[in-house]
């Protein structure tokens, strides 16, 4: 018997092309189930801190997980992640709607509206912002000339240390324009009034979506699009012709295309490079090496079509998963499944296995997925999700890369179907570079491409420089360092350093191991 979906459905597929029906059908069949789940899990409270149901079962020692960590849990994360110095992450978002706020017990009423959005950090109607204001005011330093360097200033002002008599002081002042804690008195903001405003419209900015967050409105920018069709060709030349090409809600207001950028910039991200159809090619950024090396990955990512389908007959040979390893992971690791199904749906002939790799992968989602223990199958005690997409699956791996690269677990690395990608790795960051330094050379060592990005162009440049130091001649640069299509529109804020504010994935660029190619030279005989 049909479902009540289908009948729901049926006169509206009537009214569609031929072809148009056929793909429907098509992807309803493969899909059906995993849209289904989907929308009953997709929506949860802004402000819920209900604790997520996920079921588990063990194959052969690893942990496989069905159902996604709710994402109410992972909205907690996002207004503290500048806080984290430059070597953090980022984390996303939830979103509700009217049956969900009201089965939850939640009133439906948004509890700001969009035009009251800007309070004070300090006298805001939101607990957890209160709670940042006060985190700021006993970390953060007063930037003023008249103080000594503050010990966690990370912005690349110059400071005259001798004309700073004083001893550095916590920030005590909130703007009236911004309502954040920059500096410690009116008078030494007053001073500096001029140099604020360089910063003023991005901190209220930053405020106003802060408190979006929170308000409990209906986030509807995260219902993501669905599969593409076989003959609709998808426009990455920026945030706006993706988003229509690959039919998404309109998205007419700039806060909620913030909002839905900082989660979405990171498969974007991945997927803007590895493309067939990527923005950066031979005439943007894009090196002859770089050429080389992405085009391997493009030929597994884009096979033809082979006429293959679900009978005996129609059976096909097919190629092994694409393994993209995010090492360093943090809270990218977090973020929905539903936003990195979007990378699937890029590739949909084509298999991928995300592989999250690092000490920080499953920080704060204990209670989501306790970590199964390491046995002699399940060495690094990997916890698997391979029921994300149909032709994707997600691992999450606890440790360094480094640790598991010597035990040739992930051996061999074949060009074609392994890529690196570093989300922030903070590679010349004086707090964690020394995490990297036995790490980049067994990542050489793979051939494979390595993705990097960072949260500013100065952030960028660090981790360029230490890669040219420590490596020198030994890589070959694939991507010119600039900034990144599909960044974050969305600004961060340094809870450590108000005055450092960045985006997510904001610049990008790629490496590789250098290859030595054999070359025979005409007077040589070859025995």
């Amino acid at each position: 018997m049909a479902r009540p979906a289908d009948r729901a459905v049926r006169p509206a597929l009537s009214k569609l092309c031929s072809q148009c029906s056929t793909f429907t059908a098509r992807q309803s069949r493969q899909s059906a189930a995993f849209l289904q789940s989907a929308q009953q899990r997709s929506v949860s409270s802004i402000r819920g801190a209900q604790s997520s149901s996920s079921s588990s079962s063990q194959v052969g020692g690893i942990t496989r997980t069905i159902s996604r960590p709710t994402q109410a849990s992972i909205t907690s994360k996002l207004p503290s992640v500048a806080a984290q110095s430059r070597t953090k992450a980022s984390s996303s978002t939830s979103f509700a709607t009217n049956e969900d706020l009201a089965g939850s017990g939640i009133p439906s009423k948004p509890i700001l509206e969009q035009d009251n959005l800007f309070h004070s950090f300090t006298n805001s109607p939101i607990p957890k912002i209160r709670q940042r204001a006060a985190f700021i005011r006993q970390h953060a330093s007063c930037p003023h000339h008249s103080h000594r360097p503050g010990q966690f200033s990370e912005t690349h002002r110059q400071v005259d240390t001798e004309s700073g008599s004083q001893p550095p002081k916590h920030v005590d002042f909130e703007c009236p324009d911004c309502g954040i804690p920059v500096y410690c008195s009116e008078q030494h903001w007053m001073d500096d009034y001029e140099k604020h405003l360089e910063i003023c419209d991005t901190l209220r900015q930053i405020n106003e979506d802060d408190h979006d967050l929170h308000s409990g409105r209906h986030f509807y920018e995260f219902n993501y699009a669905g599969p593409q069709m076989d003959d609709a060709m998808v426009n990455m030349t920026n945030w706006d012709t993706f988003m229509y090409t690959r039919q998404f809600e309109a998205v007419n207001d700039d806060r909620c295309m913030r909002q839905a950028t900082r989660l979405l910039t990171y498969p974007l991200t991945i997927g803007s490079v590895l493309h067939e159809l990527s923005p950066y090619h031979i005439r943007n950024r894009l090196t002859v090496e770089g050429l080389k090396s992405f085009t391997a990955l493009r030929y597994t990512l884009h096979p033809p079509k082979t006429g293959g389908n679900e009978s005996i007959k129609g059976l096909r040979p097919e190629a092994p998963p694409v393994r993209v390893f995010i090492l360093g992971a943090r809270a990218e690791s977090s973020l929905p499944r539903d936003a990195w199904v979007q990378l699937a749906h890029l590739f949909p002939l084509s298999r991928l296995h995300l592989i999250f790799i690092g000490p920080e992968s499953m920080m704060n989602r204990d209670d989501e997925f306790p970590l199964p223990p390491r046995t002699p199958e399940n060495p690094y005690g990997a916890l698997v999700e391979d029921r994300v997409w149909p032709t994707m699956k997600i691992s999450t791996i606890v440790d360094y890369y480094h640790t598991i690269h010597k035990t040739g677990y992930f051996a061999p690395h074949d060009p074609y179907f392994d890529c690196f990608v570093l989300f922030h790795p903070g590679l010349g960051h004086p707090a964690s570079s020394h995490e990297w330094e036995e790490t980049l050379p067994m990542l050489l060592e793979t051939k494979a491409p390595i993705i990097a990005t960072g949260y500013t162009q100065a952030d960028m440049e660090r981790d360029v420089e230490w890669v040219n130091k420590k490596a020198k001649g030994e890589f070959d640069i694939l991507m010119e360092p600039g900034e990144n299509i599909f960044r974050s529109l969305r600004w961060d804020l340094n809870d450590l350093d108000p005055q450092d504010v960045s985006a997510g994935n904001w610049g990008v660029w790629a490496f590789r191991g250098k290859r030595y190619e054999a070359t025979v030279k005409d007077n040589v005989i070859a025995v």
